[in-house]
């Protein structure tokens, strides 16, 4: 069906959750690199949190100092309905997911407005798809889900690295992840989440599987893949559960261009093995611990939600994921880069993500899709223009 004419409605571009930590960076950003004639407004359950930040908004941009402050709690689904109604783009940061972001995906779905999250909790998103995809297909929204670096730098870079290759052929793609960046507390609760839910993941993912269209007549895998050694990176590849394979396997199921068979793998890049060895155990220990209550508990108050790394901290964070591809007989390497990616990046992501939903010319899509699927090209050459690289290593 098309798209609901959302031109009338009083925003452009809500963002919920503003005065959370991720929050109050993408607002900072929107309130530096949001157009002039952009209609945007900040939206939150404690309005004295939402004027402070409006206060600090207005350092940055005079202007900001008439921002609309629109009160909604996450379980207020009237409050939420109403909210989706008057903008056309939605952007939150309010996690974790699981817990309070049904209603308002459900919201922007009856609504036809555009929804944007930061979410990297696979559960969420697959019971989000058996819920409500049909409601957006027939309303005509788009439902993004994994908006900053989960899953946009890899969505977006494997994209990037099909392009460079032959089309009609099957293609071979491994990415491999480097960072030095920290995490903050709603992070840190977000992943203890999903570490603690592993049998309702591969529930809600058997459910979604049995009955998402498949691809006619081509071949899309996605997976962790080996522990491996690899001379294009000069890392080891340490397999990484995060939900980057499977958004980038619904790009590729979405889209003819990654060929009759396309294969990804998904590493973390790792210089030493002993430090490699030792991550994966890290891992493995926390996912285990993540099981027992009263461990959960202890581990999540390490960090309280709205903590986080502080600007200098920040200031020396850095990401670069590069990608091995090959197909047709070609052989390419690319890789996207930048800076502090967990806060300042991601904040940049779903920023332009909510920027692209708005004022760029996009293909015609609807339901829940993925950010190569809803934006592509539109969205990596904002990232590009806002200063994460894109770029081929090696050809």
């Amino acid at each position: 069906m098309p798209r609901q004419d959302t031109s009338g409605r009083a925003h452009d571009l809500v963002l919920y959750g503003a005065t959370g930590f991720a929050g109050a960076l993408t607002a900072a950003y929107l309130a530096r690199h949001a157009p002039k004639d952009c209609r945007w407004a900040l939206a939150g359950r404690n309005t004295a949190k939402l004027e402070r930040l409006r206060d600090r908004l207005a350092d940055i941009d005079p202007s900001c100092a008439e921002l609309p402050l629109l009160r909604a709690d996450s379980g207020d689904p009237d409050a939420l309905r109403a909210l989706a109604a008057d903008t056309r783009v939605l952007a939150t940061t309010v996690g974790p997911y699981l817990l309070h972001g049904e209603p308002l995906v459900a919201a922007c779905a009856a609504a036809g407005t555009d929804y944007v999250d930061l979410t990297g909790e696979p559960e969420f998103i697959d019971r989000m798809y058996l819920r409500h995809d049909a409601t957006a297909r027939a309303s005509g929204a788009r439902l993004v889900h994994a908006g900053g670096f989960d899953s946009v730098p890899h969505d977006l870079g494997v994209l990037f690295t099909v392009g460079l290759l032959p089309e009609g052929v099957p293609v071979r793609i491994d990415g491999f992840v480097r960072t030095n960046a920290t995490f903050s507390g709603g992070t840190l609760t977000s992943a203890l989440t999903v570490a603690s839910r592993p049998v309702a993941m591969a529930r809600a993912a058997r459910e979604r599987q049995r009955v998402e269209p498949r691809p006619d007549g081509r071949t899309v895998r996605a997976s962790f893949g080996p522990p491996l050694k690899s001379a294009e990176t000069r890392t080891w590849g340490v397999p990484l559960p995060t939900l980057d394979p499977q958004v980038i396997a619904r790009s590729a199921a979405a889209l003819d261009r990654y060929g009759p068979d396309f294969r990804y793998r998904h590493y973390a890049g790792v210089r030493r093995l002993p430090v490699a060895v030792g991550g994966a155990l890290g891992v493995g220990a926390v996912c285990a611990l993540a099981q027992l209550p009263p461990a959960r508990r202890w581990m999540s108050r390490r960090l309280e939600p709205g903590d986080g790394p502080g600007p200098e901290r920040r200031a020396r964070s850095w990401f670069k994921v590069r990608f091995v591809g090959s197909g047709g007989g070609a052989r390419v390497i690319t890789e996207v880069s930048g800076g502090d990616p967990g806060y300042d990046e991601t904040a940049k992501m779903l920023a332009e993500s909510a920027l692209s939903l708005a004022f760029d010319e996009l293909p015609e899509t609807a339901g829940q899709v993925t950010t190569a699927v809803a934006m592509g090209d539109a969205l990596t050459a904002r990232l590009q223009d806002a200063g994460i690289t894109f770029r081929v290593v090696r050809e």
